[in-house]
């Protein structure tokens, strides 16, 4: 059967190629929201279970227990009848107050208290790693793409940073326990997790701020550098502002992945349990650098797969991960912001 003639001359004509284009499109769109579609459930079952353990029916309508206290066992057990779940101090408190002595009850760790050491741990950890990472990332941009003269060896030197970051992040975590850890003797501690996490992003920032600085129009320099100004003064005052909003883009991912690692901070920052915050019982102030932290994808990490699983350890994995997605969620947010902001100044 032959195709029908179109009424108009400009009309499209249908054609096995056509039809064969609008499957393909057809094709293409369906697989597109089902990875969106597949990345909804998921999310939207975190923020279901996870909302159940952030927040409360009673006012203040939040469970602050779980938001500002330190991981604790649960202990459950049975009394006069009634069965009690009591954390680790309240259990120690109840037996004390009643007399109880060798009372049977069942244990399940990390199932009590809060995760608040695991979220201040994790902003230290996300702040002080990506300041790092921009201060050295915008600094080695600027000489490749200002100072440096364009050659074979700045090439091979780009076609590294490229190669650094398809690198998986437990080589970085390796390579920072030899160095940071064992080498440089900073121990287990927020810097020596601080300057691996900020090695691991470097590639995404330098290659990210590079291409930033290289769409500032060259005009720019020239004009800034024919009324007498010195090329750093050039850069300083001329290139680099119109460059941030592009360099706060590569902030945002580096962001996330940077949140989202376990294996680097497992060997160079992270505790599973500590009892003191990173403040708490210096001898110096300097001694704050120098201390291991609590964080939130090592104790999603913990909690999910190095202790037996129940329905008290799923509430506390749930309720971790919702909040780690909100505190990257905001942390995100602020550099989409001041991004933003920093644009809408900025216009050429």
């Amino acid at each position: 059967m032959s195709d029908p003639v179109p009424s108009h001359l400009f009309q499209i004509r249908s054609s096995a190629v056509r039809r064969q284009e609008a499957a393909l499109t057809w094709v293409l769109r369906s697989a597109t929201y089902l990875v969106l579609l597949s990345g909804a459930l998921i999310l939207g079952n975190i923020v279901w279970r996870g909302s159940a353990a952030v927040f409360t029916p009673r006012a203040p309508f939040i469970n602050l227990t779980f938001l500002t206290q330190a991981p604790e066992s649960l202990y459950v057990f049975d009394y006069q009848g009634q069965k009690m779940e009591l954390g680790d101090q309240d259990f120690r408190r109840f037996k004390a107050e009643h007399h109880l002595g060798d009372i049977k009850a069942e244990s399940y760790v990390y199932s009590a208290g809060g995760i608040f050491p695991n979220i201040f741990g994790t902003v230290l950890l996300v702040v002080g790693s990506m300041t790092i990472a921009l201060v050295l990332g915008v600094a080695a941009a600027i000489y490749l793409n200002e100072y440096a003269k364009q050659g074979k060896s700045i090439t091979t030197i780009r076609l590294a940073i490229l190669n650094l970051a398809g690198v998986p992040s437990i080589v970085f975590g390796l390579f920072g326990f030899g160095m940071f850890v064992i080498f440089f003797g900073w121990n287990v501690s927020l810097i020596a997790g601080w300057f691996t996490l900020a090695f691991m992003v470097l590639p995404v920032i330098i290659t990210a701020s590079e291409e930033s600085l290289k769409a500032v129009p060259r005009g720019f320099r020239e004009g800034s550098l024919a009324l007498g100004a010195t090329k750093w003064q050039t850069i300083y005052k001329n290139v680099l502002p119109y460059a941030l909003p592009g360099i706060l883009t590569s902030s945002i991912l580096g962001i996330a992945r940077v949140a989202g690692e376990t294996a680097p901070i497992m060997f160079t920052a992270a505790y599973v349990v500590r009892d003191k915050l990173p403040w708490q019982g210096l001898a110096h102030w300097t001694d704050f650098f120098f201390q291991g932290v609590m964080a939130l994808p090592y104790h999603i990490y913990v909690v999910s797969s190095k202790i037996p699983q129940n329905e008290y350890t799923e509430r506390v994995q749930y309720g971790t991960a919702f909040v780690f997605l909100l505190i990257v969620a905001l942390i995100a947010a602020s550099s989409i912001i001041l991004r933003n902001k920093l644009r809408n100044r900025y216009r050429w």
